[in-house]
């Protein structure tokens, strides 16, 4: 007990309505139900809790996470709580003065890994089932992760796995419900796993991340439960790697669809699972998405932030291409808060590290989809963003956006609506409508093949280009058009307005 109010937990009540009373109940109602029929709390237990920061025994963290989870219709985890988890050196943080610095408890200890990423997913499963997937969470701060998760990154991992555990990490904690008895598996398991995320990433790119999530948070959720058993090292360290790029993928596909929190905490986990498996460049490029993320939801300064880590983090063994990747993404950054020269020296660094990768090392997985096409697309995309503070920069991002629509292969459905939408809000800067209206067209055709909320975002942004072009004819048909595809409501975490 700490003596403090534990706030996180306060707020979380505040949210959910209930009094302290309905709040017992509902406790012993819901351990009865996950095989703790014996347990018995009373409103002053839920009063301590609250009032005083006094951390419940097991099972209770575990079954408020799950009442929380289904009252507010989004993931709340024993962190979220405010509650440490057992097995931890010390007691619970001090909630009162943690929060600001580290509002997640990380980095988590290396033998949780895999219980808070089979909570995590075993909560995210349950609000799919229930139809209830929402986004009520607050986004951290991208220098609240990166100052949190700088040391923790740059330590070799071979050296933590000779430090004393804590706990048997045969024996991870998953969540309360949906056990996964832990077992061994062999490469042959692994290799079809492996190949199940190349399965996932193509249709992600083709069709868009809302019609595949729950597959991938459920297969995440078994990889998670595999990890539980401590496979030889070449085995885990294979499982690891399919968790970080399956986590990866449920991020992503959760930012695509606007579930923006649950994105974020999809990055944390995949980038704890790649320095897991000894994989930095991985744990880089997944902080990479969450700074992405940060730029699309017009926080670039957070993003900066992300991609400090996420350059430095990698670690010397990253190729070439994947340092220009993430050096677009910082470049877009920097386009986002009008620094223009500091965007162009940044974007000439990428593509001196893009042509200078021989291609002697063959590329991880994860980034074989980062091609010429995607190199030019990003170029587009933060030159585009450029325009809205110098309009000269809208002649490089047309010149960009064609070149990847050119270079673009089949499969590559989102990518080519980005493209298209890139090149017709330039033309749109350029003053040249004419242009704009064709290429904003074909951006609207392909539209209702995929299920990105991300296309829906950059096209609100397109349309408020339109605006000065309304008298026009075409345009002003093009405005009606561009109404009737977007949908009405959106969330606030989005800094795209309703039209």
């Amino acid at each position: 007990m700490t003596g403090h109010p534990n706030t996180r937990l306060a707020d979380l009540f505040g949210l959910a309505g209930w009094s302290k009373g309905e709040l017992a109940r509902l406790v012993n109602r819901q351990a009865a139900a996950m095989g703790h029929p014996q347990l018995a709390t009373d409103t002053s237990r839920v009063r301590r809790w609250i009032d005083m920061g006094e951390s419940p025994r097991e099972p209770v963290p575990k079954v408020l996470a799950a009442l929380f989870t289904e009252r507010l219709g989004r993931v709340v985890t024993i962190e979220d709580l405010g509650f440490g988890r057992p097995g931890r050196a010390g007691k619970r943080r001090d909630v009162g003065n943690a929060e600001q610095t580290n509002p997640d408890g990380l980095p988590w200890a290396p033998e949780r890994t895999a219980a808070v990423l089979t909570e995590f997913t075993g909560m995210d499963l349950m609000l799919n089932r229930r139809g209830m997937v929402g986004a009520g969470a607050a986004l951290a701060a991208g220098s609240a992760l990166s100052t949190a998760m700088h040391d923790w990154l740059h330590t070799d991992p071979a050296l933590a796995s000779d430090a004393p555990r804590i706990e048997d990490p045969l024996h991870a904690d998953p969540a309360g419900f949906d056990r996964y008895e832990a077992a061994p598996i062999g490469s042959q398991e692994i290799e079809a796993l492996e190949r199940s995320v190349e399965v996932f990433r193509a249709w992600d790119a083709a069709r868009g991340g809302g019609l595949q999530r729950k597959a991938v948070v459920g297969q995440l959720n078994e990889v998670g439960g595999m990890l539980a058993y401590r496979h030889p090292d070449h085995l885990q360290r294979r499982l690891w790697g399919v968790a970080a790029n399956l986590a990866v993928l449920a991020g992503w596909m959760s930012h695509d669809i606007g579930l923006e929190p649950t994105a974020q905490k999809y990055f944390v986990i995949a980038a704890h699972a790649a320095r897991e498996g000894g994989d930095r460049p991985r744990a880089g490029e997944a902080l990479s998405r969450a700074a992405r993320q940060m730029v699309h939801l017009g926080r670039p300064d957070d993003a900066l932030d992300l991609m400090k880590l996420a350059n430095t983090g990698s670690g010397e063994q990253t190729l070439p291409r994947t340092r220009a990747m993430l050096h677009t993404i910082e470049a877009w950054a920097q386009a986002s808060m009008g620094n223009g020269q500091a965007m162009r020296r940044t974007l000439g660094e990428a593509e001196e590290l893009f042509v200078s990768d021989k291609g002697d090392v063959p590329p991880p997985s994860w980034m074989q989809m980062f091609d010429e096409a995607d190199m030019h697309g990003m170029q587009a995309l933060a030159f585009r963003t450029l325009a809205d503070h110098d309009p000269s920069a809208a002649a490089a991002a047309q010149r960009h956006a064609r070149k990847a629509l050119d270079l673009r292969v089949n499969g590559r459905q989102r990518s080519k609506i980005f493209d298209y939408i890139s090149l017709a809000s330039a033309c749109f800067i350029a003053d040249d409508p004419e242009q704009a209206d064709r290429y904003a067209r074909l951006a609207l055709v392909s539209m209702g093949e995929t299920s990105s909320h991300r296309t829906w975002d950059r096209l609100r942004e397109m349309y408020r280009l339109t605006g000065q072009y309304a008298g026009f004819g075409k345009i002003q048909d093009l405005r009606e058009e561009i109404q009737l595809a977007l949908p009405r409501s959106r969330s606030k975490t989005s800094r795209s307005a309703d039209i």
